[in-house]
This record gives C-alpha cells, structure tokens and sequence, in this order.
C-alpha cells in the first residue's frame, strides 16, 4: 500500500512538474519574466526564491502552474515592460502555452524510448487465452494454452502475423500447427466471416476463427538506438488516445467509462503492482493523455489559449476582452461537468 501511494505521488507529481516545466523553459528563453513554479494550489508547504522566481509545492495536490509575469495584462513593478507575457508577439505566448502538452508528448517518447532500450519490443504471443464456444476454433480443437507456430507452412511468431494470416485466408481453410504442452498437433479451421466491436465501440467484419490472446509477450532486442521504435509507439498511442476521444463523443463508447482522479489513482496502483516497466508504461500513456485533453480547444484549458493566440495571428489584432471573458467562463463550466462526470463515474464504480 506504501509503494502504491509512493508511485502515484511520483507519477502524478512528475506528469504536473514535466507539463509546467515546458511553461517554463520557452517562457524563459523567450526572456519572460516568471514570478511563480509551482506544484499544486493554495498556501505554499515547502520551497524557495531564486532571483524572481518562488519555486514551491503547494498543499493542494491537484495540479500546478507557472505563473508568469503580465499574464493577465496587469502592471508589474518587479519586471520590466519587456519581461512581461502580455507585450510578447502573440506566436511567442502561442510557443509557451502550447509547450506543456508538448512536454508532456516528449515525457511520453523518452519513458518508450527507455522501455525499448530496457525491454526491446514487445511482440505478442501466438498464444491462445480462450477459445469461443460454438466457433471454428472450437470445431477445430483449439484448447486454451495452444501456441500456434505454423499455418499452412509458413511459420508464424506472433499474434498480429497470426490474425493478418487468418484475414488473408478469406474464409479459406487453413492448416494450424500449435504447440500444446510440448506435443505438436495439426488442426484444420475454415475462419468465418464474423461482426465484432473493438476497442472504440466501431463493429468489425473480418474473418475470424473464434480465440482469444493470452496477452503474453515476449521481449526482441531493437535495431539501432530505439529512437524510431519511441517515436512509432508514442504516435501510435497517441493516434488511440484521440481515437478513444472521438469514439466517446459519438457514444460509440459509453460515457460511463471516462475516469478522474480515483480511477487514475487505481490505474498507477495496479501497475505499480506489476513492476517499474508497467509503472513507467502506464505513465508514460496518461502523459499522452494529459497531453491530448490540454490540447483541446476549451477555454481555460492550454488547446483553448492556443486557439485565442492563433485567432490573433490571424486577424493581427488583439480579440475583444469581453468575448474572451465569456467564453473563459462557458470553457470554465463544461470543464467542471466534465469534471464532474469523472468523479460520479468513479464513486459509482467504487459502489458497484
């Protein structure tokens, strides 16, 4: 319980201090002027001044922020007109806000890029989780704990190479090796044209033989220094995260599996129960996502700043105050019910 409430002070703390630390840094190469870095909200519990700067953790550990100086287009006597946010050309204050997500994306890349140097890449077994009732792989014998090597003579190591094999059948019969218990067995399965919904709600047609994975993998060392093998996982997690999103506003995916902080809390928990790599991993994947929500076009949210500052390099010219404050306060509410939806969700699922 112990390492469990550690590791989701760290990884929650590191995903807040890695997205405020890109605030900061383009802040201050463009010289702004930063008056406060902090870890959480309210009263400061511990921390230190260096020159302008107050770096702290707050008692509220729900968050943090950078708070620069003329942010708000106030007067400033500590800093000169030239330190301050609000007189930065719009395409700099654009840079500083949108570098936090993207700090959180290159959180992301270098926790992958560590895994695959670590780890290698992960290929998914060949290896059968369960076998569906009533199916062709039923008819044909498959049992759980089948690990399938061959298919029609060509040798099969992975799961991905297994089911494109099995689509590319058409519906064909396919002769299947499969290791079971060290004896090797020779089945035959004609795949059958079936319709399923996947991970983000969408149906499926394919041909299929009815089995499960086990979900075991093994671990191929990587070619070079795993920089492209980083790059493609943290784009191809990044393209299910928008995808999970998009599927949850067309209802494809029920509203009742969004998440907030108790969900996430048990996410880190039961990761962290599988080892550092699983911890690192499940990091790394809420890193996307906090990346993803903060790039959402919501005003109050770091998408919803980028979209004022882009309007402004378009139309060269400040937008109107009041405009801007109402939309704050409508982006300000639909962040609360979504907030609020989270929490609901999470307290139901700890009743249920």
């Amino acid at each position: 319980m112990i390492t469990s409430t550690i590791a989701i002070v760290l990884v929650l703390g590191g995903l807040i201090f890695f997205h405020e630390l890109g605030h900061f840094v383009v802040a201050r190469i463009f010289g702004m002027g930063v008056k406060a870095f902090s870890l959480g909200f309210g009263p400061k519990l511990v921390g230190f001044t260096s020159g302008k700067t107050d770096y702290k953790i707050s008692w509220i550990p729900l968050g943090g922020y950078v708070a620069l100086a003329g942010e708000q287009g106030e007067e400033e006597t500590d800093f000169p007109d030239d330190k301050l946010f609000s007189h930065r050309p719009a395409w700099q204050r654009l840079c500083v806000v949108a570098a936090g997500p993207f700090f959180n994306f290159l959180l992301a890349f270098l926790i992958y890029w560590f895994l695959a140097l670590a780890q290698g890449q992960a290929v998914i077994l060949p290896l059968v989780g369960g076998v569906l009732p009533d199916s062709p792989a039923a008819a044909a014998g498959f049992v759980k704990g089948d690990m399938v090597t061959a298919i029609d003579g060509a040798p099969v190591d992975s799961w991905t190479q297994m089911v494109d094999t099995i689509r590319a059948a058409e519906g064909k019969p396919l002769t299947v090796v499969v290791d079971r218990s060290g004896a090797k067995l020779t089945l035959t399965v004609t795949p059958q044209v079936n319709t399923f919904k996947n991970l983000f709600g969408e149906d499926v047609t394919v041909p299929m033989v009815g089995i499960n994975q086990s979900g075991q993998v093994r671990y191929e060392p990587i070619d070079g220094i795993g920089i492209l093998p980083a790059l493609s996982h943290t784009w191809g997690m990044s393209e299910v995260v928008v995808k999970g999103f998009l599927s949850i506003i067309e209802r494809l995916i029920p509203v009742e599996s969004v998440g907030g902080p108790i969900m996430l809390a048990q996410m880190v928990h039961e990761s962290a129960q599988s080892g550092l790599y699983a911890l690192l991993g499940m990091m790394a994947l809420i890193s996307i996502n906090l990346a993803i929500i903060n790039l959402l076009p919501i005003p109050v949210l770091d998408g919803g700043h980028i979209l004022f500052f882009a309007l402004e390099i378009v139309f060269r010219r400040p937008l109107n105050e009041r405009w801007k404050a109402m939309s704050m306060r409508v982006g300000l509410l639909i962040l609360l019910l979504i907030m609020s939806l989270a929490i609901f969700n999470d307290v139901r699922r700890l009743l249920g």
